[in-house]
Parts: C-alpha cells; structure tokens; sequence
C-alpha cells in the first residue's frame, strides 16, 4: 500500500519512504508509526495503539516513544513546535494534521534511488521483531526451495540490488531458490539505536526472520562474520537446518585468535582504530587499506559501491561495536553438534578471515566438504575466475542434498 500525505509518499510494500521524490531512510519502529498514522487517515492514534503497533505490547519509556515521535516527525520534514503533519493531542495520542489518500502499489515498484531491481526480481521489505525488540528488516525474492542469507555487517536490502559487488550473487542465489535476506540489528533498514550486537541476539535475529518468512525447514547460506551465527543457529535448531554454503568464514574471534597466539589483540586494535578513523570517508588512507584488505582486485566501481554501502548499512559507532562483538566469537564446541550436510569454501589469500578458520570449520563439521579457492581476496567479485567456480560449486551442492 502507498499513503501519500504533504509532500511524502509512505511505500508498505518496499518499506520506503520519500520526501520531495528524495528516499528518507527511517529505523523500523519510526517507519511503523507512520504507518499506523497513515492508516488512521487523520483519526487520533492513542497512546496504547502506538505501542501495540510499534512495540507489541511491551513496556517501554515515554522517553523512548518520544524519541521515536521527533524522529517521526523529522523523516516528514516537521518538528514539535510546528507540528504541520503530525500534531500531538495533549494527553490523548496523534494525528496525521494533513490530508492522506491510500492506493495499492504497483507490483514492481522502483526503488528509491530511481531505478528498478534488476533481471526483474521482485523484492519486498518487510519488519520483523527479534526476541529483545529489535526491529529487524527482512525481503524475499527469487522462486525455489528457501535459502535464508544470514546478514552481515555492510548490508542494506535495496542497495544490494544495485551493488556490481553483491547484485550478481544475488542473481544467481535467487534464480533457483527462494532467497530470503535480512539487514542485521545496526545496519541497512534494521533498528540503528540498538546496543547489543552478541551473538546471542544475532542467532536470535536470524530466528526471527526465519520464522517471520514462515520458513519450516531451509538452507542457510552465510559469509565471513555470519558464519558463527549460522553454525550456532544450525546447532541449536538441527530440525531446521536442511544444508549450510559457508564462505570465508570464521569459527574464532580475531581477539580470540590473537590471545591465543599470545599477541595481546594487536591485530584486532588496529582494525579498530581503522574504522573509527575514516569509516566511509572515500579520500581517507583507512580506505584505501579497508579497500585493499576486503577487495584488492576490486573495479574502480565496485570500490565506490563498497564505499557508498559503509556510509548507508551502518554508522562508524556501529561498525566498530559490530566488530568488537565478532572479535569475541568462538563457536568450535558447537560444530560436532552441526549436522546437516556443508560446503566450506575460502580464498588461500583471505587477509581478514585465515585460511585456516575455514580448514577449522570443515575438518571439526560431521558432514562437510571443503573447496579452497585459489584466490587472494575477502570479498570475491563477479571478474574473479574463482567466483564462478565458488557459486557454481554451492548451487551444485545445493541440488545434490535436495536443498
């Protein structure tokens, strides 16, 4: 449905909101207020309607739902002294101060930065809440058996789609299965103001969006930090878990790796510092080492997608909380729990997750194979000779088990 009120146009459908015809990016419990307020057409919202509708029911703060009101207002273009299209009732609740009209949008809507999802994919957004409230945003494309995407750390649902990096992947992903993706807690259209980034809440998330997608029994395909959550999720959920594609992933947090060679984390500080020092700044010396660690045979345009992706899945603050968390991440009791059938495949010359964690995760798996790629490189874009060789290797897989 799209409710189109001042100069806004709220897009259900693709979890979109526009202003002036420019996207506004809004965390999901914002989005969901303005929701409610469009459907209520003008008519008061209560207090107690917000919450159901935002927060299910739970208790929260009225500092908290007053947040979420200026944020409400400001995504709209208003404040609370004007209050030009969202006016408070004192004491009462809400209300819409200006018209709203309603009309069901259009099976392929395009997205809000101007241009349709490619090959004719069909995307859309939708929210889901994770065990501590989280709001966690999650799309479904493609037609087949279900393959959840466990998330990672740059993520955002709609510019995947437009990455030279990831759009290729997801292509080939969603062209045999029913490919479901989530952006995790602190990134893309997810909840930004969360604070626990453990990977407690991260399998909780995953859960989350596995059960909102009514996924019974499906596939996980995972990549570097999503790895761990994966392996963890399949562990505690064996009746779930059908099959796992794992790539350049990792089983043991860098922090946990460098005390164990008794380096005293210094591997792990200076990424750290890293991130905080030029997190999205394309002209900063920080990129161009992030650039060459992750994507080193990257194109000139798939660098500045890569750059583009930090700026809009996540802020600085976020990233460093995100990779202080995977830091910490040891997963090895759990892999002789783990089950299902497994592909674990990693670049020789990996520089952010070793070779070994992969060799790690394969050889302690009851049922894995393992492909080693024959490449130096984090991210493997569509141009390297091994990418073809990596997802042709899971989309075989994946038909062997019956996945």
């Amino acid at each position: 449905m799209q409710y189109r009120f001042a100069d806004c146009l709220l897009d259900t459908s693709r979890h979109a909101l526009l202003r002036g015809g420019e996207a506004v990016h809004v965390e999901p419990q914002v989005f969901a207020l303005l929701v409610l307020l469009a459907e209520a057409g003008g008519d008061l919202v209560t207090r107690d309607a917000m919450v159901d509708a935002v927060w299910h029911g739970r208790i929260v703060s009225e500092a908290t739902i007053s947040a979420r009101i200026s944020a409400a207002r400001t995504a709209v273009g208003d404040d609370g002294q004007r209050q030009a299209v969202i006016r408070t009732v004192t004491r009462r609740g809400l209300q819409l101060a200006v018209p709203v009209t309603a009309e069901a949008a259009d099976d392929v809507a395009p997205s809000a930065r101007g241009g349709g999802q490619p090959n004719g994919h069909r995307q859309v957004v939708r929210l889901t809440t994770s065990a501590d409230g989280t709001g966690i945003a999650w799309a479904r494309s493609g037609h087949g058996p279900p393959l959840l995407r466990a998330g990672h750390w740059m993520s955002h649902l709609e510019l995947d789609w437009q990455s030279p990096v990831w759009q290729p992947l997801l292509e080939r992903l969603g062209g045999h299965h029913t490919l479901v993706r989530y952006d995790p807690r602190g990134t893309g259209l997810s909840d930004r103001d969360c604070t626990d980034f453990g990977i407690e809440a991260q399998v909780a998330d995953l859960g989350a969006v596995a059960d909102a997608a009514g996924l019974d029994r499906f596939a996980i395909y995972a990549v570097s930090q999503s790895v761990p959550y994966a392996l963890t999720f399949a562990a505690r959920h064996p009746e779930r878990v059908s099959a796992m594609v794992l790539h350049a992933g990792l089983v043991q947090g860098s922090a946990v790796r460098d005390r164990l060679r008794g380096d005293d984390e210094d591997m792990t500080a200076t990424f750290l510092s890293l991130i905080r020092s030029g997190w999205g700044k394309p002209d900063s010396a920080f990129m161009q080492a992030f650039s060459t660690i992750f994507l080193p045979n990257g194109t000139r345009a798939q660098i500045d997608s890569f750059i583009e992706m930090q700026t809009r899945s996540a802020t600085p603050e976020v990233a460093v909380a995100i990779r202080r968390a995977i830091a910490e991440v040891d997963v090895t009791p759990l892999l002789p729990q783990v089950h299902c059938p497994v592909i674990v495949s990693h670049a020789r010359g990996d520089a952010v997750q070793p070779f070994d964690q992969g060799q790690l995760v394969a050889r302690s798996l009851p049922d894995a194979r393992f492909l080693a790629l024959e490449t130096g490189t984090h991210i493997i874009p569509p141009q390297d000779s091994t990418w073809d060789i990596m997802v042709s290797a899971a989309e075989a897989f994946l038909a062997e088990v019956g996945a």
